[in-house]
């Protein structure tokens, strides 16, 4: 009897935002902190060009190599606007998860010029970029992280 591979599946705290690349939808997961500004960060980048995947938990799973993401079930298209509350807005059901958003408290511990990071989303190896989520240009250098792994906007 031949058995499908296992899947390897995970729900992570963090947002996850895509953009449409060769016929695709490549995502960004923006994680970090409580209170750090993910949301927020989100927000402006749909704002930018991106859609909406998740936010708050993402359901990340692995299928052909690549890691995918979709939104937990209970909070499929909704997004928390801080000081205006959940509300509902359009978003995508699955995408592939090509990028990490590591969100960080201060605009000083962002390296000027990092060392190559990695992070295991189930049981995939994702690049990721720290970033200060609260920077005007954040969604512009979201846009440029994606540009240097080849995946352009």
């Amino acid at each position: 009897m031949i058995r499908p591979p296992e899947v390897i599946q995970e729900v992570v705290h963090g947002g996850l935002i895509a953009r449409r690349q060769d016929g695709f939808w490549r995502g960004v997961l923006i994680q970090g902190p409580s209170g750090v500004g993910k949301s927020d960060l989100a927000l402006r980048a749909l704002e930018a060009g991106f859609r909406l995947v998740a936010d708050d938990r993402v359901v990340a799973f692995a299928n052909a190599g690549r890691a995918w993401g979709k939104p937990h079930e209970t909070l499929a298209g909704l997004l928390e606007i801080r000081g205006l509350g959940v509300v509902r807005t359009p978003a995508l059901a699955l995408c592939e998860i090509a990028l990490v958003i590591r969100c960080v408290e201060t605009p000083d511990a962002v390296e000027r010029l990092p060392d190559s990071q990695f992070a295991p989303i189930a049981g995939v190896s994702i690049p990721v970029f720290d970033l200060w989520p609260r920077e005007p240009a954040a969604p512009l250098k979201i846009d440029r992280m994606m540009q240097s792994l080849g995946v352009p906007s």
